[in-house]
């Protein structure tokens, strides 16, 4: 029978003990390997673009997609965003600040041939893409 002031050492014990549990084992080791998201929960993230870089599709499909890896202001981790249409890419610049959101679906994964990348851009320095690309506004210079 444990004493008058013994729950601590009850706590810490089972505490300790519990790893030699299978069960909660694997639950533990299952939930420590999931996928950290790195806009934290967020819908969109903004951050510094340090390269342009190309990305070729998986199997079957063949071609280059053309990508951004950009630096997250939030928290500095770094993520690959695709640039989407023709020519897109020639509007965005190193060192521009970009707007990016999620590609996939409720997970957030990436979609059908483009792998690793899991995000969009959708702004520069602010203003849309889109509206940069089809030449209605023209982008700001930092």
């Amino acid at each position: 029978m444990p004493g008058e002031f013994a729950a601590r050492k009850l706590e810490s014990d089972r505490q300790h003990f519990r790893w030699r549990d299978v069960d909660y084992l694997t639950r533990m080791r299952r939930k420590a390997g999931r996928f950290v998201d790195p806009l934290e929960g967020a819908p969109q993230a903004t951050g510094i673009v340090t390269e342009k870089v190309v990305r070729e599709q998986k199997q079957p499909h063949s071609g280059l997609i053309k990508c951004v890896r950009v630096q997250l202001i939030k928290n500095g981790k770094m993520v690959t965003a695709h640039v989407p249409r023709d020519k897109a890419i020639n509007h965005i610049d190193e060192h521009d600040e970009v707007l990016i959101e999620g590609l996939g679906g409720s997970q957030r994964g990436a979609i059908g041939s483009m792998w690793g990348v899991k995000y969009k851009v959708i702004k520069v320095n602010g203003v849309s893409l889109e509206e940069i690309r089809r030449g209605k506004k023209e982008k700001p210079k930092r």
